[in-house]
């Protein structure tokens, strides 16, 4: 509800509702005590149809020797390391296509005939990972930061001789640059437009 994921509506003529299950995860903590129980919903995006569910899928990913470079950078301007991690990554992605799900197991409707029309991506969705680089990228270009054109997956910050580098990968991303209090106004930032556990 809080993330307006999606809405029920009748099933509209011509479109077909997808499935979807629940995949329940339990997260340990590095002593094997259980840190948190985990609910994910999946929808089957297999079943998804090119051209009517979805149309672009592809979403950047970081070049290993971009990695590579970038920590030897941050090691030899003996720059601090951030890694964030995103909360439901995918739940972030705005849907363009239409999408519609059959009500998830568990639930029932208020009245016969109605399906969700999906408003945000979900796991299992075969543009998920694209619409949640698009969401991202926009939330770094709106701050001031320019997507390198070698690799799509870096981002860079220089304004005032403050430089900051955001490397993603999936949901996981890793900050740097040659001022502390810069990189923790900016991780402030992020956590204000999106959800985020700094690792640390």
């Amino acid at each position: 509800k809080c993330n307006e994921t999606c809405t029920l509506v009748h099933l509209p003529p011509g479109k077909k509702a997808l499935g979807s299950k629940w995949l329940y995860n339990i997260k340990y903590k590095a002593d094997s005590s259980i840190e948190r129980r985990k609910a994910r919903l999946v929808v089957f995006g297999n079943h998804q149809r090119e051209g009517i569910d979805y149309e672009e899928t592809f979403a950047p990913v970081v070049k290993m020797t971009t990695v590579r470079i970038f920590l030897a950078v941050a090691a030899v301007q003996n720059w601090s390391l951030h890694q964030m991690d995103v909360h439901n990554a995918f739940l972030h992605g705005e849907l363009q296509e239409e999408v519609y799900i059959r009500l998830p197991p568990g639930f029932e409707a208020p009245e016969p005939g109605l399906v969700c029309r999906l408003r945000k991506s979900l796991y299992g969705l075969k543009q998920a990972p694209r619409c949640w680089f698009a969401k991202l990228a926009v939330a770094l270009s709106s701050y001031g930061f320019e997507q390198c054109k070698s690799d799509h997956s870096l981002f860079s910050f220089c304004k005032n001789g403050t430089l900051l580098h955001v490397l993603i990968y999936v949901d996981d991303l890793i900050i740097s640059g040659n001022d502390d209090t810069a990189v923790a106004k900016f991780k402030k930032y992020l956590n204000d437009c999106i959800r985020m556990k700094d690792l640390g």
